[in-house]
């Protein structure tokens, strides 16, 4: 049967890690894409919880039932209220792989190099708070002086002192791309990296990332600092996240259908 140049096979969306904060001469985000998208994912939200019992000094005579802050907090733990969102935090392994990449030496150099290890780079300097590159700053403190004399050509380098202490800023914000329906800015939390094989160099060529993140709310990115790009950052990130809730809710909102559904499945016929 001839070719219809049509295929059935659905075109798979891949997964991110986006950083509009990275430092280069052309302010292009820093775009982390899934080599292979995880086959699962942990999921978990934890709604607000009221502040620990507070320390409590009682004066002379007085009952703890009469004390006003315990009161204020036995209160808070009955009380229904959810001032913020619940917090949500996720987790999934990625799986690196540069064999296919070595096949092709001349169109894929770096990883010739390198193995897998630049993507595994990437992903680790989004725990770092941005700053000062510290490649950039032995580069410029370093000077080389060349002097011609009788002797000959003779020439010499020195590193400078110490250089001044570089304020250190919050870590990045990182936007989590899973397809248009769950855009969301976060915080990774933690960073585990199995290497599995190994360059003659010793670089990795196969590596198990598992990475858990926390979902930054409305509320967290009210504090956020970080560099001159950041005010960009967190506006785009406040947009993603109130994009995803409006997802959500028309989703739950959709779910009424299937509720109907239920219900009539239940009436006797």
């Amino acid at each position: 049967m001839p070719s219809t140049g049509y295929s059935r096979t659905p075109k798979l969306l891949k997964g991110a890690l986006i950083y509009f904060g990275a430092s280069m001469i052309i302010p292009l985000p820093n775009i982390i894409v899934f080599q292979y998208n995880p086959e699962s994912m942990t999921r978990t939200l934890t709604p607000w919880k009221p502040l620990k019992q507070p320390k409590i000094k009682l004066r002379e005579g007085e009952k703890l039932e009469e004390n006003a802050a315990y009161q204020e907090y036995v209160e808070q733990l009955a009380n229904l209220a959810q001032p913020y969102d619940p917090e949500e935090q996720f987790s999934l392994v990625l799986e690196i792989d540069a064999t296919d990449a070595l096949e092709h030496p001349g169109t894929h150099p770096v990883a010739m190099l390198t193995g897998v290890a630049d993507r595994l780079a990437a992903i680790e300097m989004l725990m770092y708070p941005p700053g000062e590159s510290l490649l950039g700053g032995l580069l410029s403190s370093a000077s080389v002086s060349v002097s011609v004399g009788a002797g000959g050509i003779s020439a010499s380098a020195s590193i400078g002192g110490a250089s001044p202490i570089v304020e250190r800023k919050e870590v990045p914000v990182v936007l989590f791309f899973w397809g248009p329906g769950r855009i969301v800015p976060v915080r990774i939390t933690t960073l585990s990296i199995e290497e599995q094989q190994f360059s003659p160099l010793l670089y990795p060529i196969r590596a198990k990332a598992t990475i858990g993140v926390r979902v930054l709310s409305l509320r967290d990115l009210v504090t956020v600092e970080g560099n001159p790009a950041s005010g960009f950052a967190v506006d785009l990130a406040e947009g993603c996240y109130k994009f995803t809730r409006a997802q959500k809710e028309a989703l739950a909102l959709a779910n009424l259908v299937n509720a109907a559904e239920s219900i009539v499945g239940m009436l006797p016929i």
